[in-house]
């Protein structure tokens, strides 16, 4: 970084801007690397780790039998405390295991659900959020969802170290279209659009009923219109508006998609109106939005921060716009959690934590939920944003000003928490199931480690392990990974940069004698995996399906590309960290 920076303060004092720019982009490059080393002097907070590790075979007998492909689990505990029913309510865990425990997250972890009636262990989806390996140690991050009767304990037992272990596939009704962050998003409750340009919240659908569909249309302010307007801010004098909907593609960005939850988040500085002109550096702002599988509700966070001294006329954190007049009702929750429907009364205007709109035939709502909402050096921020039903030249909307006509000092940070939900809202008891559902949000199940007791009613059906995953198939799987290792990736000439080593293989999956390989590339610049499949004409003669169809015991080899999650060094085994000159974990 330093060397880059000093060649691009000489490009630039020299009048080189071309060269300059290309310095910028390669500077952005070497920080897009060291994010992704960043993680490993910021472990993940509170972890599940070694001190209530349980080995598979001390589990009891039924249960043993059901997971014995996996060595070793960590059984957690689930509370609930606020006498709710909770369904696929999201659980996210921080996990520390053992590098001599796991080879692959992706690959080996599992959980499942002990029923609490009945004592039977069964598999339910899980998903990796992030992982990186260091001090000999995997740290992941995990989700996955969780049913609980109110006031009731439910066990789980999240299993790893099978080193036989293929892909988990689940059925998820959580889809996705696109590339990039300009996605379709669906899920059992609504589609939602993502726009092509920049990323932001373009359109929701319904799939209840008639299909609701809440857009904002019209020319909006010269960028695309679209139902989630926030975030920006005016700055001194009421000079110019910034926003991140002027952004013509995000500046940074990062998708991670699965069958529990798919997240977009955007970060950068917001543009102005008439870009490049003015590139001011001042409020640092980022956006996440996250969707779950078979919930009715998503999430928003979002942080706007101070990177210097800055005077500003106004700037909004949450803003929505429907055109079409889809409602004709409003709502809001104060302070205390209670909905009221109708206008916001008198001393409530700046203490709103839920703003939401209705239809009082249809019953359709779109409803927000203030959850978190605060501000770090900055006591005075407002908690306003009552709903409108009409706004001329837009249509309905809210918008909450957390700060207005002030002066804020670098290093303050405003930040949220909101859930917006798109669903039915009952004449009778929709008002108590949104208060619910706002408690339930705000108290979520209480997580916490245990070691698994004996069990005399414990019960299990069939086995965790898929044919493959088995001892059994452990003789072919080992052959195969060996052999995969002769195949090497070529354009890098003077090391073994041979696949496994490099982390580009993601899953080996064996039934009966065909084998199928999930490889990656490692970055979209070079999207060919076939140069991995076949290969031929440069130092290696043979690929994947040549080194593999010489084995016995293998009919056929199917190669399938994959970039989720994306390649990264944390994939690399030490030795092929060693081959490129870099520390092993």
């Amino acid at each position: 970084m330093d060397r880059k920076l000093a060649l691009l303060q000489d490009a630039y004092q020299k009048g080189r801007i071309d060269l300059a720019m290309s310095l910028a982009e390669s500077i952005k490059n070497t920080l897009s690397f060291e994010r992704t080393l960043q993680a490993q002097h910021n472990p993940n907070p509170s972890p599940i780790e070694s001190a209530s590790l349980v080995r598979v075979r001390d589990l009891p007998g039924p249960w043993a039998r059901w997971a014995q492909a996996w060595k070793h689990c960590y059984p957690l505990q689930l509370r609930e405390t606020k006498g709710i029913p909770r369904t696929r309510e999201p659980v996210i865990v921080n996990l520390v295991i053992a590098e001599n425990h796991m080879i692959d997250p992706w690959r080996e972890i599992r959980v499942a659900r002990i029923r609490p009636e009945t004592g039977a262990v069964e598999s339910i989806p899980c998903q990796i959020l992030s992982h990186f390996q260091s001090d000999s140690q995997h740290h992941c991050r995990l989700v996955f969802q969780a049913t609980s009767a109110a006031f009731s304990t439910v066990d789980h037992l999240v299993f790893f170290d099978n080193p036989n272990a293929e892909r988990p596939e689940y059925h998820s009704d959580l889809t996705s279209r696109g590339k990039g962050d300009a996605l379709q998003i669906d899920n059992h409750y609504f589609t939602a659009n993502l726009s092509s340009q920049m990323g932001q919240l373009e359109r929701l659908i319904s799939k209840r009923q008639h299909g609701l569909e809440l857009f904002a249309g019209g020319k909006g302010h010269g960028e695309p219109p679209s139902i989630d307007w926030a975030h920006d801010y005016v700055d001194e004098g009421h000079f110019q508006k910034l926003r991140i909907k002027n952004w013509a593609r995000s500046p940074n960005f990062e998708v991670i998609r699965g069958p529990v939850c798919l997240q977009v988040r955007r970060w950068g500085f917001p543009h102005s109106p008439v870009h490049p002109l003015f590139t001011p550096s001042r409020m640092h702002i980022d956006q996440t939005y996250t969707f779950y599988s078979n919930l009715p509700y998503f999430f928003k966070e979002g942080t706007m921060e101070a990177i210097v001294d800055l005077k500003i006329a106004a700037m909004r954190d949450d803003e929505w716009v429907f055109s079409g007049y889809a409602f004709d009702e409003t709502l809001w929750i104060d302070r205390n959690g209670t909905v009221h429907e109708g206008k916001v009364t008198s001393g409530h205007e700046n203490d709103l934590w839920g703003v939401g709109f209705f239809h009082r035939t249809s019953r359709d709502a779109f409803i927000a939920l203030w959850l978190e909402h605060d501000a770090k050096g900055f006591p005075e921020i407002q908690h306003g944003g009552a709903p409108t039903l009409q706004y001329e030249g837009h249509g309905q909307l809210w918008s909450r000003y957390p700060a207005n006509e002030a002066s804020l000092k670098q290093g303050t940070v405003f930040r949220q928490r909101n859930a917006y939900l798109m669903t039915e809202y009952p004449e009778t008891g929709g008002k108590e199931a949104l208060e619910r559902l706002r408690e339930q949000l705000l108290h979520p199940l209480e997580l916490s480690s245990a070691r698994e007791q004996a069990r005399e009613e414990a019960r299990a059906v069939g086995s965790l392990a898929r044919p493959g995953e088995t001892a059994a198939a452990g003789g072919l799987k080992d052959r195969i990974w060996q052999a995969l290792r002769s195949v090497q990736d070529e354009q890098l000439y003077q090391v073994d940069a041979n696949i496994v080593d490099m982390g580009y293989v993601y899953d080996v999956r064996v039934s009966a004698g065909v084998v199928t390989v999930v490889v990656t590339m490692p970055h979209p610049g070079r999207p060919v995996f076939q140069f991995l499949e076949t290969q031929g004409g440069g130092r290696v003669s043979e690929g994947i399906r040549e080194r593999l169809r010489k084995l016995e015991g293998v009919s056929n080899v199917v190669v399938q590309s994959s970039n989720v999650p994306a390649w990264s060094i944390h994939r690399m085994t030490d030795r092929g960290r060693s081959e490129l000159g870099f520390p092993s974990h």
